[in-house]
């Protein structure tokens, strides 16, 4: 028979745990900084997929597109949309992303799951709001996004050796097709 104080320990035990598993979830891999100053006014908007690191949650898409507005609350408005090429159909997900710490830097976290957040770095950006480099809570996730739906080869090979030397594994990078966007 379990007594209440080891029901309260346990208890304890597993809420300090869920607590340590949801903040990692919106940390950042130490390779990586956020942009600052960061100008939300200026990444809002339709971004363009180039290239991802493979995660469950959009395995088998193409032409993968992200919107950002702003929402009456302050918070960001996240459309994320792809052709699903096994099922020949589109897909949409929509989320929510708020701020971390402050307004001017690139740290966000996103929720498209009630309230679990999850980390979105943007760790480089062109002065122009062009391209970006975006990194989730560790190295298993990065997203090369432009305003365009293409780069040149040379473009890529730039922005892939800025994701390299932060410690991401560009080898095992995914460069979905944008022609649906053509």
């Amino acid at each position: 028979m379990i007594t209440i104080l080891a029901r309260f320990k346990i208890f304890r035990l597993i809420s300090v745990g869920l607590l340590v598993v949801m903040a990692g979830c919106t940390g950042m891999p130490k390779s990586v900084k956020p942009v600052s100053p960061f100008s939300v006014d200026k990444y809002l908007g339709t971004w363009y997929e180039i290239a991802r690191l493979d995660h469950s949650f959009e395995r088998g898409l193409s032409d993968v597109s992200a919107i950002y507005s702003l929402n009456d609350d302050g918070s960001i408005k996240v459309t994320n949309r792809g052709f699903d090429t096994k099922d020949q159909e589109w897909q949409q997900a929509d989320g929510r992303a708020v701020f971390v710490d402050d307004e001017n830097k690139g740290h966000l976290k996103v929720s498209f799951f009630g309230p679990f957040y999850s980390s979105y770095v943007v760790f480089f950006l062109e002065p122009d709001y062009s391209v970006a480099l975006v990194s989730g809570f560790n190295t298993d996730y990065l997203w090369l996004l432009a305003r365009d739906p293409e780069l040149d080869k040379a473009q890529i090979s730039r922005y892939v050796a800025i994701a390299q030397k932060a410690g991401f594994e560009t080898d095992k990078l995914i460069y979905p097709e944008q022609s649906r966007y053509q």
